[in-house]
This record gives structure tokens, C-alpha cells and sequence, in this order.
């Protein structure tokens, strides 16, 4: 947990300096899911549960499948943007690498996770959008593990968010129809 705790922290804090050190580590997917995302992705669906059922009207099973369904979507779209970044490296003058790929869309997910606890407090709601920071460390991750050029990482990450957002309306069109239905 500690490991976990001084990671978030450098990366939230020291990007830059970060990056490098990602970008010489293993980019072992179960250890990345299991170590990080697994942890981190609970705050947004428990912090969402507690918000919709617990305190909310929404019906505890509903709420339960919501939040479990949003967890499991966790993993998917972080896999799914990380094929993303892999994919588009030669456009962008990258190179592929997908276990790099990986750890840049696992660790720039980071704000949007940690921001998934003001879900609880229907006031505080609004500061869920210092997600966004983690766009911020996607354009900075970018030249150390795609060895992008500087000069095209902004675009490269422009259009993994272009890619993304389409990703997550098909996946949130596809998850309506199926709660919906019932």
C-alpha cells in the first residue's frame, strides 16, 4: 500500500520526474490491474454506490450493479485506451510498445479516480473535473514511454481523447441499452 500511496503521489506531483522511472519499469499487465487500477478504480464506484443507494433513491441492487458494472468498465476502458496509444505511435512518430502504452493509460487515469470521491458529496460534485488533469499527464507521459516527438505529443493526445470519448459514448450507449431494457 505504501508503494501505492508514494506512487500517486509522484505522479500527481511530479510528472515529469516521474515518467522516466515508469518508463524503466515492467509494464506487467495483472500487476498493473491488481496493484493499481483495482484499488484506485474502487473510489469512483463505491463513492458513486454510497452516493445513488446508500444516501440516494436509487434501489440497492441497481446501485450495486451500476457500481460494479462502472468498476469492470474501469479496467476495459484503460485497456481499451491503451491499444489506443499503442495503435496510434507510428502516426505520431512513437514507437509502439504496449506495455508502456499500458502504464500510460493506467497511471494518467490516476486523477480521474482519485476524484471519484466527490461523488459523495452532492456539493462538491463539480471538483469530480480535476479528473481532467490526468489529459495533462497523458500529453507529458507521452514522449518518455511512446518516445513520441515533443513537437507531436499534444496532437498524439489529442486524438487518443478523440478516440477515447468515442470508446466510452459506444460503451455508455451499449451499457444504457442494457439497464434500460429492463
Amino acid at each position: 500500500m505504501e508503494q501505492l500511496i508514494e506512487r500517486v503521489k509522484a505522479i500527481l506531483l511530479t510528472p515529469q520526474t516521474e515518467w522516466p522511472v515508469i518508463a524503466r519499469e515492467p509494464g506487467d499487465t495483472a500487476g498493473l490491474f491488481t496493484r493499481y487500477v483495482a484499488i484506485l478504480a474502487l473510489i469512483p464506484a463505491l463513492a458513486g454506490f454510497i452516493r445513488t443507494s446508500l444516501i440516494g433513491p436509487v434501489p440497492l441492487f441497481a446501485g450495486l450493479m451500476g457500481a460494479i458494472v462502472g468498476y469492470v468498465m474501469a479496467f476495459v476502458v484503460t485497456f481499451v485506451v491503451a491499444l489506443i496509444v499503442d495503435a496510434l505511435a507510428p502516426t505520431f512518430g512513437a514507437q509502439k510498445n504496449f506495455p508502456n502504452a499500458l502504464k500510460l493509460s493506467v497511471y494518467s487515469s490516476t486523477p480521474y479516480w482519485l476524484a471519484g470521491i466527490f461523488q459523495l458529496i452532492p456539493g462538491l460534485f463539480f471538483l469530480t473535473v480535476l479528473g481532467l488533469y490526468g489529459l495533462y499527464l497523458l500529453w507529458l507521459g507521452l514522449p518518455p514511454l511512446m518516445q513520441a516527438p515533443r513537437d507531436k505529443a499534444l496532437p498524439y493526445a489529442a486524438a487518443v481523447v478523440v478516440c477515447a470519448v468515442v470508446i466510452l459514448i459506444v460503451i455508455g450507449a451499449i451499457q444504457a441499452m442494457i439497464f434500460l431494457s429492463r
